[in-house]
């Protein structure tokens, strides 16, 4: 069997195992649908009121997308003066793992309450989230250079700029690519919850609105669209970073 086919049939396998579960217990339980709809229910869901989930779906991905580049950048940024200035990194560091420990619900009405229930809250909550495992893991990244390479370019008169652009920022790259692939997979959070909070538009909206008239298929359907969102990203980061460092490739076992 080629390499691609069994790719192929492994996605299949992982999206037709769980419907098949999901169809048997349905089938087997017969619960009412307001509590669990069948995938068939949930399909015709979204093929009645797909325009509806598309333009839903047009808003959270684009709050998800601002997130994204919002809270890569400011998580780079963030881990870049921390490795430069080890005493702002410890200034810092209890700001940042306090911003993290907050419940993001118990935050999220403040932010729509400052930035209204338009888009700037749902961007701002989602950077809030996606921005802690870019600087994370960037910054260990950073703290965890060769000390033999830094010794050797001391040796050859560079100064701490230096050494941070030439040796330490290529060394970290392999961990800014995995805090930019774990942001991907939280990016769709922050916009979701900052939806139910309070929003005019979005899959989050959608959801509660579903909710809470009992229609339980659609909000299925709208949380599959959330899902798909999500697999895109990641997808997309994934491609994006996939030629970030040459110089450590993926080993498959």
């Amino acid at each position: 069997m080629s390499p691609r086919l069994a790719h192929a049939g492994r996605i299949v396998a992982t999206v037709v195992t769980p419907l098949a579960v999901w169809w048997a217990i349905v089938a087997v339980a017969r619960p009412e649908p307001f509590i669990l709809p069948g995938p068939d229910r949930v399909v015709l869901a979204f093929i009645r009121r797909w325009p509806e989930l598309l333009t839903h779906g047009a808003t959270t991905a684009l709050e998800i997308g601002l997130g994204l580049v919002a809270g890569c950048l400011f998580g780079a940024v963030l881990a870049l003066v921390m490795a430069a200035s080890p005493r702002f990194a410890r200034l810092a560091t209890p700001v940042i793992v306090a911003s993290q420990s907050l419940p993001t619900f118990a935050i999220a009405p403040v932010l729509v309450l400052w930035f209204g229930f338009g888009l700037a809250s749902k961007v701002v909550m989602a950077t809030i989230i996606i921005f802690f495992p870019v600087a994370s893991a960037f910054h260990d990244g950073l703290s965890r250079t060769d000390a033999g390479l830094l010794d050797l370019a001391t040796l050859y008169g560079a100064d701490r700029w230096q050494r941070l652009t030439v040796i330490r920022l290529p060394a970290a790259l392999p961990g800014l690519v995995s805090g930019l692939r774990m942001a991907a997979t939280v990016a769709p959070i922050g916009a979701i919850i900052g939806e139910w909070v309070g929003a005019s538009s979005g899959l989050g909206l959608v959801m509660m609105q579903a909710n809470a008239r009992l229609q339980t298929d659609f909000m299925f359907a709208a949380l599959a669209v959330v899902v798909a969102l999500a697999v895109v990203i990641r997808l997309a980061v994934d491609a994006a970073t996939r030629h970030l460092v040459p110089w450590a490739p993926e080993t498959a076992r």
